[in-house]
C-alpha cells in the first residue's frame, strides 16, 4: 500500500473532519469523550500520507472511529423528545438519530442545506422505509435574501418502460408495478441531495456524509416504531417470497435466470432485515447494514455522481438487469434533478410557498386555503363538526380538479394558472351544501390516482435565516420490497404511481386516467407538499408530512390551525385529523376525532372510517414574538424527534 490513500484510510480521515462538529455539536454529551479521545489519538491527514501503515491497522482504526461515533449520536438521540426550542437553529425529523444529526451539523456552523443532507442520508439508514437512497422527492429551499425555489428530484421513468407494461395478455393489471425490480423508477435522491449541496452547501460533501456511513456499519439501535416498521417490511417481503416460489413452472423445469436471480435478492434482503435465525428485530437491536455502508463510502469519496456512472452504477444496473429489470446505465447517467418555480401565494397575512407540479400538493393546498377564505372556516370552531363537514367538501372538489389536471408539465398540458385562480376555485365551490354531503358521484373531475402513505418529511431552520423543508419516499413502505444486492440500496416502486391501465382499476381498486401514464422519462404525479410559511418578510413555518393522498389535507390542518385558529405548532399537530379525497367518496377520521363530531358527519351523510393515524407533520415554527424556532415532531403517529439549540 505504502503511501496511497486507500478507502478505509479516507474514511478514517472523514472521522477526523467530522471531530469539530462533535466537539460543537454534542460537547454536553459525555458519551462523546471517547470519540474525542479517539479523535485526538488518530493520526491527522497529512500523517496518515507521510506514514506507512498496515492496512489492518488502518481498518481497525476506521472501524472503531466508526463504532464509537455511532454510539455516541445514539446516546445524543436518546435524549431528544417531540418538542425543542432554540435560538439558533432546530431540525424536526421521522427519527432521532437524523434529528440529532442535523443539530451537530448546524452547531458546526453548516447552514440549513447541510443539515438537510446529512439527515436525508442518515434517514436513508434509520428509517429505510421511506428514506432510503433508492427512491426520490421534493424539496423546498428558502435563502437567506428571501428567494425560495423548489427542487425536483422525483424518480422516473426508465426508457424501457411503456404505457401497459403491467398489463398481461388478459389485460389484467399486474403486480409488477409493486413488486420487483420493474417497480422502479430511476433514483433521484442521491442527485437531489447533491444538487442542492453544491448550489447551497458549506460543509465538505464527504463530512455530511459521515454520520450516516458510521450508523449503517457500526449499527444504530431500533426505536420501538422503527422496530415495528421493519418486522412489517419483513413480512411483508415474505409474502412476496411465496408468491414467487409459486411462479416457477408447474412441469418441474427451472424457472427463468432472471426469476432466480430475484429470489435470491429477495432473500438476501430478508436476512439483512432480520436477526438470527430469520427473526424481526426487537426493539433495542443494534441493526448493521454493511452493504449500505459501503454504497454510501463510495458516494461519500466520489461525490453524488457516483450513484449515476463508474462501478456503483455498473454494479446497480448489471444486477437489475440481472433480476429482470430495465434500468441501464444510460438511464442514470441521464438523471436530472429540475429546478422549479414554486408556487406562491397569499392567506390571512401570511405568504405561502409550496411545490409545484408534478406534485398535486401545492394546487390541492391553495385550493383548501382559498375556499377556506371563502367560506370563512376560520370564524368556525376547529373542532366542530360544521368544520370538518365544510373542509371534507372543499378537499373533496380540490383532489377532483387535481386528479383530472395534474400531471408531470414536461409531458403534458397542466392549467396551472386556472387551477390556482381564485375565481376558479370559488366556482368550484360554488355547490357546497352546508346542510348534506355531496356525494362524489356529482362532482366533476378526471379519476384517482393511488399513492401509498409510506413517506417521510424533515424541516430544518438555521441561524441565517435559510429554511428546508424536505420530503421524499420510496412510495410504499420499504418500495419494491427487494435492494439491489451488494448496495444496501431498496428499490423504489414509484412506478405503481403512474397510470397501470387507462379506465380500469388498479391495484387499490381506483380507476385513473390518461394525464399521468406510464412514458419513458416520464415523472409520475404525487401528493408530497413541502411548504413554507412566512409573515411578512419572516419565516412563520415549516411544514411537510407524509401520507400519499393524506400529505396536503394534513399541511392544510396544521396551516389552519396556526394562522385562523391562534393554536400553537405543538398543538396543531396534536390535534386529530381528517381526509377526504374525493374518490374513495369517504372521509377517514383518526380515532381520536371527538364521538360526537362523528356522529355529526353521518348524521349529513357522510361515510366514515377511522384510521389509526393520518400524517407523520414534522414541522417547525418560529414563534413571532419571542423570535425563538419550536421544532415539533409528530412523535404519536411513528415516532420521530426534535431538536435545537
Amino acid at each position: 500500500m505504502g503511501h496511497e490513500l486507500n478507502p478505509v484510510r479516507v474514511r478514517a480521515r472523514r472521522w477526523l473532519s467530522y471531530r469539530a462538529a462533535l466537539e460543537l455539536g454534542f460537547g454536553r454529551a459525555l458519551a462523546f469523550s471517547a470519540a474525542f479521545a479517539l479523535a485526538c489519538n488518530t493520526p491527522r491527514p497529512a500523517e496518515v500520507a507521510q506514514q506507512p501503515a498496515p492496512e489492518a491497522a488502518s481498518t481497525s482504526s476506521a472501524a472503531s472511529a466508526e463504532t464509537r461515533l455511532a454510539a455516541a449520536l445514539g446516546t445524543e438521540a436518546a435524549t431528544l423528545g417531540a418538542v425543542a426550542i432554540g435560538q439558533h437553529g432546530a431540525v424536526s425529523s421521522a427519527e432521532a438519530n437524523a434529528s440529532a444529526v442535523g443539530r451537530a451539523v448546524l452547531q458546526r456552523g453548516g447552514n440549513a442545506v447541510d443539515a438537510a443532507v446529512a439527515v436525508a442520508f442518515v434517514l436513508g439508514v434509520t428509517q429505510p422505509s421511506a428514506g432510503n437512497i433508492g427512491g426520490g422527492g421534493f424539496m423546498l429551499v428558502r435563502e437567506p435574501s428571501g428567494k425560495s425555489v423548489a427542487i425536483d428530484y422525483r424518480e422516473v421513468a426508465p426508457r424501457g418502460a411503456t404505457r401497459d407494461m403491467f398489463v398481461d395478455a388478459s389485460g389484467s393489471v399486474t403486480s409488477d408495478g409493486r413488486y420487483g425490480p420493474l417497480a422502479a423508477g430511476v433514483p433521484g435522491t442521491v442527485a437531489g441531495l447533491g444538487y442542492a449541496h453544491r448550489r447551497w452547501g458549506s460543509l465538505p460533501w464527504s463530512e455530511l456524509l459521515a454520520p450516516a456511513i458510521a450508523l449503517a456499519r457500526a449499527g444504530h439501535t431500533l426505536d420501538r416504531a422503527h422496530a415495528e416498521e421493519l418486522a412489517w417490511g419483513l413480512g411483508t417481503l415474505r409474502e412476496y417470497q411465496t408468491r414467487l416460489a409459486a411462479e416457477h413452472p408447474a412441469n418441474g423445469t427451472p424457472p427463468a435466470p432472471s426469476h432466480t436471480a430475484l429470489e435470491r435478492a429477495v432473500e438476501r434482503t430478508g436476512e439483512l432485515w432480520s436477526g438470527a435465525g430469520g427473526a424481526p428485530l426487537a426493539e433495542g437491536a443494534l441493526w448493521q447494514q454493511p452493504e449500505l455502508a459501503d454504497t454510501l463510502t463510495s458516494i461519500a469519496d466520489g461525490g453524488p455522481n457516483a450513484f449515476y456512472g463508474g462501478p456503483l452504477a455498473e454494479r446497480l444496473t448489471r444486477q437489475m438487469q440481472a433480476m429482470g429489470g430495465l434500468w441501464t446505465l444510460d438511464d442514470l447517467a441521464a438523471y436530472r434533478v429540475i429546478e422549479r418555480a414554486p408556487i406562491e401565494f397569499d392567506y390571512h397575512g401570511h405568504h405561502i410557498i409550496t411545490m409545484p407540479p408534478p406534485s398535486g400538493g401545492g394546487v390541492v393546498l391553495r385550493q383548501i386555503l382559498a375556499a377556506s377564505d371563502k367560506l370563512e372556516l376560520a370564524s368556525l370552531d376547529w373542532d366542530s363538526a360544521e368544520h370538518a363537514h365544510l373542509f371534507v367538501e372543499i378537499a373533496r372538489r380540490a383532489y377532483a380538479d387535481r386528479n383530472q389536471l395534474v400531471a408531470d408539465p414536461d409531458f403534458a398540458q397542466v392549467p396551472l394558472a386556472r387551477l390556482l385562480d381564485t375565481e376558479h376555485v370559488l366556482s368550484r365551490m360554488a355547490d357546497i351544501d352546508r346542510q348534506h354531503a355531496t356525494p362524489s358521484s356529482r362532482i366533476a373531475g378526471g379519476t384517482a390516482i393511488a399513492e401509498s402513505n409510506h413517506t417521510t418529511h424533515f424541516s430544518v431552520v438555521d441561524a441565517g435565516g435559510m429554511a428546508v423543508a424536505n420530503t421524499f419516499t420510496l412510495n410504499e413502505s420499504f418500495g419494491a420490497r427487494v435492494q439491489v444486492p451488494g448496495t444496501g440500496v431498496t428499490l423504489n416502486n414509484e412506478m405503481d404511481d403512474f397510470t397501470a391501465k387507462v379506465g380500469s382499476p388498479n391495484l387499490f381498486g381506483l380507476v385513473q386516467g390518461p394525464q399521468n401514464a406510464i412514458a419513458p422519462g416520464k415523472r409520475m404525479l404525487s401528493s408530497m407538499s413541502p411548504t413554507l410559511v412566512l409573515q411578512g418578510d419572516h419565516l412563520r413555518a415549516v411544514l411537510g408530512s407524509p401520507g400519499g393522498p393524506t400529505i396536503t389535507t394534513t399541511v392544510a390542518q396544521v396551516l389552519l390551525q396556526l394562522v385562523d385558529h391562534g393554536r400553537s405548532l405543538e398543538a396543531a399537530i396534536a390535534a386529530p385529523r381528517i381526509h377526504h379525497q374525493w374518490l374513495p367518496d369517504e372521509i377517514a377520521y383518526e380515532q381520536r376525532l371527538p364521538t360526537a363530531t362523528v356522529r355529526a358527519l353521518r348524521q349529513l351523510g357522510h361515510t366514515l372510517v377511522s384510521e389509526p393515524g393520518i400524517g407523520h407533520a414534522n414541522c417547525i415554527a418560529l414563534d413571532p414574538e419571542t423570535g425563538l424556532l419550536h421544532a415539533v415532531a409528530d412523535v404519536t403517529r411513528g415516532g420521530g424527534a426534535a431538536a435545537a439549540y
